[in-house]
């Protein structure tokens, strides 16, 4: 028996709850159907709902077919509790929007036809009240085709119409329809499947009228999923029954269920859970039916779970992305005198796990609770819900406008977490997102760098909460960050210290940022009287919004736009009032757009983001055994890392270049980072061996070179050949095309600096990922090439060198050129001077210089 969940959804009012009655009705599942007005709708079980006359709940009713079974999912459609009809898309095997036909596509419809499209659930429409006077099929249906998008058919139309337009919508239905004049079903279930063709019905839900037609289509045409045989399910709603046991409503996608089977799963806050599904139950309005087993496609609720939660995951199902409708009002939750502020909270986080969107917090400023809303209903329903489940009254003050913050152009952050025994360091790219867009989180570290481990946790971080802004604390949005850099410690590294170094170089971009402040916008539509058009237009425009050319319609006129939710917010009385009761204002939020009024919004918050102690930009360096605090203005010069990215439009520079070789990991190469890098060794240590303070003793005079071929000189200079071919961006091009070019290319540059400076110059190439290598020594144009053997690496061997060096040739100079910082740390212990692969390209610049003004004075004097 084929499984179908189907999504009722509309704007409120275009009779969605009383298309639901009817469906039931005519499919057999009820004597009678209920209606909202009566309070007797079978759907709308909650005592609330009933009293209101609003679905705020979505609720599920069982239909069964003669060739299916049907699972009704009725969501709200007031704005307000707009996501609770969010969170049911992601288990809908398709949905029914429900047009009125006398108002058309109004501005939540468009919301939901966004949403819909989002999660690519294919859609069938019911354009309801067709009985109504001003009720326009055709209309209706351009409207369709504009407003939304292209594909909405009449599947009233006689049977060759139908096909034409069904034709008209796809290159293969169209070839279809001109080599055998029609458009088989199976095509035709193709197009609505993949969310092209999208079948209309018209009727009256009231009367009956229509019903049975769309009852037959969705029978005909939904398209049922081919499920895996493992187990998988999505939670999409968490909810209590009358005496107070925690349901978990899932759908299950894969495999099937049993009572008694042990789940696992994480929680929101990112906590591992194991726990029994006591029991299953098949739900149908208020009733259920314990079940045994829920195969794949069955709707049902869970008892048991305690830390489930909307949008998880279950199994081999992956957890759903996070709900593009959010609250935009911040409301402090104000109990009478004397209550325990503890049990208030309490009670408010049982609310907040059957709607994490409510977002419950303490505010320490106010000493009250604080939580998340879409409007003024909602405020209502939740005051209503503390009455009548935990008996307590509560009133909400004003509400506050949820204000978010974002970057105007990229910026790098860098945090440095280093009190005595502890050591991370992180550095992140902060660039603009798309409007919408959220945080976007990756990082362009190789693992050679790196750790991977330590890398999730970087980003794990980043996604763990939301992170203030530094304008007015908001939190940050719209927004990609890029791990470009990092470094850890082998002995003192903690995660916590990366949380710290994440945190820390978040906000130390921030400080530096140039930021943006966003505040909440509505689309909105405004039915006045025609004569009250002027005055409307001018409120619209005094409340810095915008509009599009009105419409007429009748002695009606139509005004739709979007403008501030701050200055919309009460307007609907005002409407009200004006037009003498003949005006109607329905709003749905848009989205964020940059504040109209940031100037003033900031100034009234009068955030500080330097005396945020919980966030700080600030970065903690050790120094004598001791954490010292740096300010995030002068942090990034002290950083042992280097900034490889460049602002400007260019990508950051990868760590890692796309060939079997060891990459580079960059350090800045100045005196201070090597005063830091001398200060870890030290700790880890002991003292460095400074060179310069060294003599040797007659006897060591008369010590043999360090092993190896190559003679004395008063200066050795062992470079790192890969390092420095991928700093170089020269060489690191060329490499891309063909890797021995680059390695011929930077060998004969390193002759001519031999041959200048008459240096022992040793340039090691590693080959440790190379099967079979045995490795050898030979010689170029003055230059020893050495090539490590099989699993052995560049600065290992170079690491070798320089310590038989420390020990046997104290009075030469001995230099080793890499931008790796653990090498620059092991090599400095051996009393060796380090220069970065960067600072070497600037003197083997100077050095071509000079040699070109030798030749030049050289053929001067010939000439």
């Amino acid at each position: 028996m084929r499984r179908i969940t189907v999504g009722i959804l509309a704007h409120v009012d275009a009779g969605k709850t009383t298309l639901s009655e009817a469906l039931l009705y005519r499919g057999g599942r009820l004597k009678k159907p209920g209606r909202v007005d009566h309070g007797d709708a079978f759907l709308d079980t909650d005592a609330l709902e009933r009293r209101r006359g609003i679905t705020i709940f979505a609720k599920q009713a069982v239909l069964p077919l003669p060739d299916a079974v049907l699972t009704l999912l009725d969501t709200p459609g007031h704005v307000d509790f707009a996501a609770e009809a969010e969170r049911t898309l992601a288990v809908l095997d398709c949905a029914v929007l429900v047009i009125s036909g006398t108002e058309g596509v109004q501005s939540h419809t468009s919301t939901l036809w966004h949403l819909l499209r989002a999660h690519r659930v294919p859609t069938f429409v019911f354009v309801n009240k067709m009985d109504l006077p001003g009720a326009d099929r055709a209309a209706v249906l351009e409207q369709l085709n504009t407003r939304l998008e292209a594909g909405f058919v009449d599947f009233s139309l006689p049977a060759d119409e139908l096909t034409e337009e069904m034709a008209g919508l796809d290159e293969a239905a169209l070839e279809e329809y001109i080599d055998t004049g029609s458009v088989s079903e199976k095509r035709a279930a193709e197009l609505i499947a993949s969310c092209r063709l999208f079948p209309c019905f018209f009727g009256s839900a009231l009367k009956l009228e229509g019903v049975d037609e769309l009852l037959d289509g969705i029978a005909r045409w939904a398209p049922v999923p081919v499920y895996p045989a493992e187990f998988g399910a999505r939670v999409f709603k968490v909810s209590r029954d009358e005496q107070g046991v925690r349901l978990t409503h899932i759908k299950v996608t894969g495999g099937s269920l049993k009572a008694k089977t042990m789940l696992q799963g994480v929680t929101a806050a990112g906590e591992a859970w194991e726990q029994k599904a006591d029991a299953l139950r098949l739900y149908s309005g208020a009733k259920y039916a314990p079940l045994a087993e829920a195969e794949a496609g069955t709707v049902c609720a869970v008892t048991g779970l305690e830390h489930t939660w909307p949008g998880e995951g279950l199994g081999l199902e992956e957890n759903a992305a996070a709900p593009a409708l959010e609250p935009v009002l911040a409301c402090e939750v104000l109990a009478p005198e004397g209550t325990d502020v503890t049990d208030l909270l309490a009670k408010l986080r049982l609310l907040e796990q059957e709607d994490p969107l409510l977002q419950v917090e303490w505010n320490e400023a106010s000493g009250r609770a604080q939580v998340r809303l879409m409007g003024e209903v909602q405020q209502q329903v939740l005051a209503s819900q503390m009455k009548t489940r935990f008996d307590l009254d509560v009133i909400f003050g004003p509400g506050a406008i949820v204000y978010k913050e974002t970057v105007a152009s990229p910026v790098v952050g860098m945090g440095h977490f280093e009190p005595l025994r502890h050591y991370a360091e992180v550095h992140l790219l902060l660039e603009p997102g798309e409007r919408g867009s959220g945080l976007v989180l990756k990082s362009a570290v190789s693992e050679d760098e790196l750790d991977g481990n330590w890398q999730r946790l970087i980003l794990s971080h980043l996604a763990e909460r939301r992170h203030p802004g530094v304008l007015t604390g908001s939190p940050i949005t719209d927004m990609k960050i890029t791990l470009t850099a990092g470094k850890a410690h082998l002995k003192h590294t903690e995660g916590g210290d990366f949380r710290q170094a994440t945190f820390r170089a978040l906000r130390q971009g921030l400080m530096q940022a140039e930021n943006v402040l966003l505040e909440p916008w509505y689309s909105f539509r405004l039915e006045v009287p025609a004569a009250n058009l002027g005055r409307a237009m001018a409120d619209v425009q005094r409340m810095s919004g915008r509009f599009d050319p009105p419409e007429t319609l009748g002695e009606t006129a139509l005004l739709t736009g979007t403008a501030p939710v701050s200055e919309m917010t009460g307007y609907a009385a005002q409407v009200a009032a004006y037009t003498k009761g003949d005006g109607r204002l329905s709003v749905t939020v848009k989205g964020y757009e940059p504040c109209h009024n940031a100037e003033q919004v900031i100034a009234t918050v009068g955030y500080d983001p330097e005396r945020d102690t919980e966030n700080p930009a600030d970065s903690v360096f050790c120094s004598h055994g001791a954490g010292v605090v740096v300010l995030w203005r002068e942090a990034a010069e002290k950083m042992h890392l280097e900034n490889r990215v460049r602002l400007g439009g260019e990508e950051p520079e990868q760590a890692a270049a796309p060939i079997p070789q060891r990459a580079a990991r960059p350090a800045s190469g100045g005196l201070e980072e090597d005063a830091q890098l001398a200060a870890i060794f030290e700790r880890t240590y002991g003292p460095v061996q400074r060179r310069e303070l060294l003599f040797r003793s007659a006897k060591e005079e008369k010590q043999a070179v360090p092993a190896g071929p190559w003679k004395k000189t008063p200066e050795y200079l062992l470079v790192d050949g890969y390092n420095v071919i991928f700093d170089w961006p020269e060489l690191k091009k060329l490499a891309a095309q063909d890797l021995s070019a680059a390695r011929e290319a930077l060998i004969q540059i390193l002759c001519n600096y031999q041959g200048y400076h008459k240096c022992t110059l040793i340039v090691v190439f590693d080959a440790y990922r190379v099967s079979g290598g045995s490795g050898g020594v030979q010689r170029e144009g003055g230059v020893w090439i050495v090539y490590t053997k099989e699993a052995e690496t560049a600065d290992a061997y170079i690491e070798k060198v320089t310590y038989e060096l420390a020990k046997l040739e104290k009075e030469r100079r001995v230099r080793v050129v890499t931008s790796d910082g653990a090498e620059q740390l092991i090599i400095l212990g051996h009393g060796t001077l380090r220069v970065s692969a960067r600072m070497f390209r600037q003197e083997m610049d100077v050095t071509e210089r000079e040699i070109e003004d030798i030749i030049a004075k050289h053929n001067a004097r010939r000439g």
